[in-house]
């Protein structure tokens, strides 16, 4: 069971406006730790913060564009020296949009992997020296159940990066263990979120709700769902547990005949 912090984290998450990322950074404050919301939507990881501390929490917000190595160097530099540490990393930020084969021009294969892949690792890379130094620290990669199981008809690119997650999941955990710093995937399957309910590029809402119908457990996931595991992963109740990605799907994968 994950309680309260006897003494607060810091804990970056990208991609915290919305969704997933936002019931994560909602989880951590919760728990009593300091919460780094960042994001390239500005009113909603504001909104995200103030949500935040309504409910008692501590929490701040910074504007972040994964694709930028500087940006994210300069975000990671500035939290380690005024806080002198930084103790929690959930890479989440991540795009997913539909293009067919005959669209699928470079300039979007390029995009996809420049945020889905290529952003988790400039976000862990800048972290490193540091988790190194006190040798701790943990890292929850979002991935996805169309990086570990699925094809996604029109998404290539986005089941391509997502697979390339659980690669970099696996391989920064075998280079980091010995350095105290734990690394993991999460796999969500069909969970409400924005993404999901658009009908541009994913299922849109009549396409989410019939998707019930063949998850074992009846339902679509909530972001909390997700929350509450990339948490677990994130704490001492995982502390031998590293280079692995959770599927949580309320069965899907499983339960497909």
């Amino acid at each position: 069971m994950t309680t309260i912090s006897s003494t607060p984290r810091i804990v970056l998450i990208t991609g915290a406006g919305i969704g997933i990322g936002k019931a994560t950074a909602k989880a951590f404050a919760a728990l009593g730790d300091h919460v780094i919301v960042t994001d390239v939507l500005k009113v909603e990881g504001r909104a995200a913060v103030a949500e935040i501390e309504d409910a008692g929490g501590s929490a701040e917000f910074i504007e972040l564009d994964v694709r930028s190595t500087s940006a994210v160097d300069a975000l990671v530099a500035d939290v380690e020296k005024r806080y002198g540490r930084l103790d929690v990393i959930i890479a989440n930020a991540g795009i997913a949009h539909k293009a067919p084969l005959d669209v699928l021009d470079d300039d979007r294969w390029e995009l996809t992997f420049d945020i889905d892949l290529k952003g988790i690792f400039r976000v862990v890379r800048a972290a490193v020296p540091g988790m190194r130094a006190r040798k701790s620290g943990a890292v929850v990669a979002l991935s996805s159940i169309m990086g570990v199981a699925y094809g996604w008809d029109e998404h290539v690119h986005y089941s391509a990066a997502k697979a390339g997650v659980v690669g970099l999941v696996r391989g920064l955990a075998v280079e980091l263990a010995r350095d105290g710093i734990r690394v993991n995937g999460m796999a969500p399957g069909y969970i409400r979120t924005a993404q999901l309910l658009s009908e541009e590029n994913s299922l849109g809402p009549k396409g989410a709700e019939a998707a019930s119908a063949f998850i074992p457990m009846g339902r679509l996931g909530e972001p909390e769902d997700i929350a509450d595991v990339i948490v677990f992963l994130a704490s001492n109740s995982a502390r031998y547990m590293t280079g692995q990605t959770l599927v949580v799907d309320g069965g899907l994968l499983v339960g497909r005949y």
